[in-house]
Order: structure tokens, then C-alpha cells, then sequence
């Protein structure tokens, strides 16, 4: 009768996927979400649900796929848990079904929604931080993105650095970074931003200084100065006024649910952009 059941029942159907017993897996994912389900744990919930297409898609079952992560999106939606780090692989997962469908529109939505809380996922909670970075590589080459795909297994690689030993999940990086190996990858790009130009991004239509967003991420201006003439490369944009507009455009602003701790969202400001530019040194 433990509130933290499921919890640990999900950590036991990891534990054989880890280890490469997917029948075993998914009789315990599938026990893990109706107890979920009976105590109200809606995030839990939706995550079993994409452990489970991940373990449809190993066996080449596409309808139930599709069906397990029609259901994820749906709980998530609900009750809107696009902000929890839970959400991460549900929205991976639904990319990469909507790209096995062909809806190639869809399917890159689904991979923004994933991309915005990569900043979440690390070597604290490993293996589903992995299996959902896997997994939007999965996605962006399914979206003909490889440089999304390289900035995920670049994080995901570092994920490995912390913690070696994930059983099937290092052999699956492996052969990600093979395949991604024989593409020609672009340098530029929103998808290629890093984890720290993700935690950044937020804080660019706001009115702080880089002095003060330095503050709020705990590092230094020159840190942050040093990361924003990165992501303005990539974006292609000279200033901070552009980024902002260039954020716009490519669906880039975060929801207040989807911002990191601490980012310092300016309550009922809109921003232009325009009038937002200091000169570079004071920034």
C-alpha cells in the first residue's frame, strides 16, 4: 500500500531492460502503470507508458507503439506536465511514432517540446535522462536533423562519462553515434544548441543584464557572454533583439512550465526586442 510503489516497481522494469529482458520489462511497466494510475502518480504514469513503446518499437510493433504513446501525450496534456522532466522521453517518443507515421509537421513539434527540457535531464536521474536523450536522437534523424541528433548524443555521452555502467543503453549510444557518423553534420542551428544555451535561452526576452542573468544561472558575465555569441551563431543572429524575434519565429519561447528554476521570467513584461539591446559591454 506504499505511495512509493510504482516508483520502485518502475525502477525494477528498468532494471530488466538494462539488462536486455524486455518480456519481464513490460509485464512490470504495465503492473508500474495501474498502480501509478490508482494513486494519482499521472507523471509516473505517462512515463511507464513511453518505457513501454520504447519496448514495442525493439519489437517492431508499430500499432502498439503509436497506441502507448498516443496515451502518454494524452495524460501529459491533461494535466499539463509539459514542464516535468518526466515529459521528456513522453514527447521523444511521440516525435519519433508521428515521424513513423509520416507526419513530419507533428513530429518536429514533438521534438521542440523534448528539446526544451533537455536542461533536466542528467547523470542525477540517468537512465531515463539517457533513454530520453537516445531517444530525441532517435527523432531529429527521423526529422532529417542530425545536428539536434549530435548536440542529444553529445549530452548523452557526458551522461555515460558520470555513469558507465547502463547496461543496453551504452550499446545503443554506440550505435546511434555510428550511424550519426556517416551524415554530414551542420554546424548551425536552434537543434544544436547545448544544455547551458538551453538554460540561457529563457532569460534572452527578458530585461535582465548578462551580469544579472549571470547571477541567476551561477556563472560568471564573461561565461555568459561567451554562450550568447555561441547561440547567436547558431540562430543566425547579430544581437539580442534578433535572437528574441529569431526565437519567435522558430517556436523557441518556453512556457512559464518548461522554465528552469530560477530563470526570472519578468511577469507581464512583453518584449520586442527592438529596445532591448545594450551595447555589447554592458550587456
Amino acid at each position: 500500500a506504499s505511495p512509493y510503489r510504482a516508483a520502485m516497481l518502475h525502477a525494477e522494469g528498468l532494471s530488466y531492460a538494462l539488462d536486455g529482458d524486455r518480456d519481464h520489462a513490460d509485464a512490470v511497466f504495465a503492473h508500474t502503470y495501474d498502480l501509478a494510475t490508482g494513486f494519482g502518480a499521472l507523471p509516473l504514469a505517462a512515463l511507464t507508458l513511453a518505457e513501454r513503446f520504447l519496448l514495442a518499437t525493439e519489437r517492431d510493433d508499430w500499432p502498439a507503439a503509436e497506441s502507448l504513446s498516443r496515451r502518454a501525450v494524452e495524460v501529459v496534456e491533461a494535466e499539463r506536465y509539459d514542464g516535468y522532466w518526466t515529459s521528456a522521453l513522453v514527447f521523444a517518443a511521440a516525435a519519433r511514432a508521428a515521424a513513423h507515421r509520416g507526419h513530419m509537421h507533428a513530429a518536429r513539434l514533438y521534438v521542440k517540446r523534448a528539446a526544451r527540457l533537455r536542461p533536466l535531464l542528467t547523470y542525477a536521474l540517468p537512465v531515463v535522462s539517457l533513454q530520453a536523450l537516445l531517444e530525441l536522437a532517435r527523432a531529429y534523424l527521423a526529422v532529417v536533423d542530425p545536428a539536434g541528433a549530435r548536440a542529444a548524443l553529445e549530452q548523452a555521452q557526458g551522461i555515460l562519462q558520470q555513469r558507465p555502467d547502463l547496461g543496453t543503453l551504452s550499446a545503443a549510444a554506440d550505435q546511434l553515434q555510428s550511424r550519426l557518423g556517416q551524415i554530414v553534420v551542420a554546424e548551425l542551428g536552434a537543434s544544436s544548441l547545448t544544455t547551458a544555451e538551453l538554460r540561457l535561452l529563457p532569460l534572452l526576452p527578458t530585461h535582465l543584464s548578462f551580469p544579472e542573468i549571470g547571477d541567476r544561472l551561477f556563472i560568471s558575465r564573461h561565461t555568459v557572454k561567451s554562450q550568447v555569441n555561441s547561440l547567436y551563431r547558431k540562430l543566425g543572429v547579430s544581437s539580442r533583439g534578433e535572437a528574441v524575434d529569431r526565437m519567435a519565429e522558430l517556436g523557441l519561447h518556453a512556457d512559464r512550465a518548461s522554465t528552469p528554476p530560477g530563470a526570472g521570467w519578468l511577469s507581464g513584461e512583453d518584449v520586442d526586442g527592438s529596445g532591448n539591446d545594450e551595447p555589447e559591454d554592458d550587456q
